[in-house]
């Protein structure tokens, strides 16, 4: 998978949590849907890969959140192993995880490569009513919202509001 495509399967794993009528949604919690989830990012669709899928899950948005240490995320990389390939190209390393963890690894993986490639640009959205994440790939590094047309403008709209209110009170 590219790196673009384990960004976007990242940030797919971290907004399977979202509010919906104010109510917040595990999109990983029924098994079927958990399993064409993993099926789909290329796991096996296990119950026991989506247990370990889950808890990736949530370590990683209390990580990306500040809730949790970046220590959290170790337990979630035991017993594995990267090892070198080598190639007319050059070295490469490949890691060797058990097959029930892959996709967590995946996703620790993916996160720790955004890290080092694009520090602080993988963050939570800041609606706080809101629980989904986004991915800045913006030049300025500004966005603040996991999405424009709902998040930002309800926030703008809010401000907004605060602001004449504000003002007609006076």
């Amino acid at each position: 998978m590219s790196d673009r495509g384990q960004q976007d399967a990242l940030l797919e794993l971290l907004n399977s949590t979202p509010v919906v009528d104010g109510a917040i949604q595990d999109q990983l919690a029924d098994p079927g849907t958990a399993r064409s989830w993993q099926q789909t990012h290329g796991g096996r669709g296990t119950a026991e890969e989506n247990l370990h899928l889950v808890q990736a899950r949530d370590a990683l948005q209390d990580v990306v959140r500040g809730s949790r240490p970046v220590t959290s995320l170790a337990p979630l990389l035991e017993r594995v192993v990267s090892r070198p390939h080598l190639s007319p190209m050059g070295v490469s390393w490949e890691l060797d995880a058990p097959a029930e963890r892959r996709m967590a690894v995946d996703a620790v993986m993916a996160w720790n490569a955004l890290q080092e490639t694009m520090p602080g640009r993988l963050r939570p959205c800041a609606n706080p009513e809101c629980r989904l994440f986004l991915l800045d790939r913006s030049k300025t590094n500004k966005a603040r919202w996991c999405s424009m047309a709902v998040c930002g403008n309800r926030m703008k709209a809010r401000r907004h509001y605060q602001r004449t209110r504000g003002t007609a009170a006076e």
